[in-house]
C-alpha cells in the first residue's frame, strides 16, 4: 500500500465553511500557475500530512509577485472518527512559517 492509499479518505478540507473560500480567494489571487484549485487541493492534504506541517508553500516561481507564500491550516481530528483529519484554512503570510511552527 503506498502512501496516497494510506491517506484515502482520512484528509478532508472544510469545504462547507467561510475559511474554505477565504482560501481559494487567497490561493488565485497569489497563483499564477492556472490550475484549478480543485485538481491539486488532494495533492496539498497529503503533502502536508505527510510533512507533518500544517501549511504549504506556494513557491515564488508559481506567485503571480515572485514570492513565496504559505498558507496556513489548522488541524483536527473529527469527533466522530478520529481517523479523519479536517483542514481548517487560518490565513496566509509572505513569511516563512517555519519560524511560527
Amino acid at each position: 500500500m503506498n502512501r496516497k492509499e494510506l491517506y484515502k479518505d482520512k484528509l478532508q478540507m472544510d469545504y462547507f465553511s467561510e475559511s474554505y473560500i477565504k482560501f481559494e480567494e487567497d490561493f488565485y489571487r497569489y497563483s499564477a500557475d492556472g490550475t484549478p484549485l480543485t485538481f491539486i487541493i488532494d495533492d496539498i492534504l497529503l503533502s502536508m500530512a505527510l510533512s507533518r506541517k500544517n501549511y504549504f508553500k506556494l513557491n515564488k516561481e508559481k506567485s503571480v509577485d515572485g514570492r513565496d507564500h504559505y498558507f496556513q491550516f489548522q488541524v483536527a481530528l473529527e469527533s466522530d472518527n478520529k481517523n479523519v483529519r479536517t483542514f481548517r484554512y487560518v490565513g496566509q503570510s509572505a513569511t516563512n512559517m517555519q519560524n511560527y511552527v
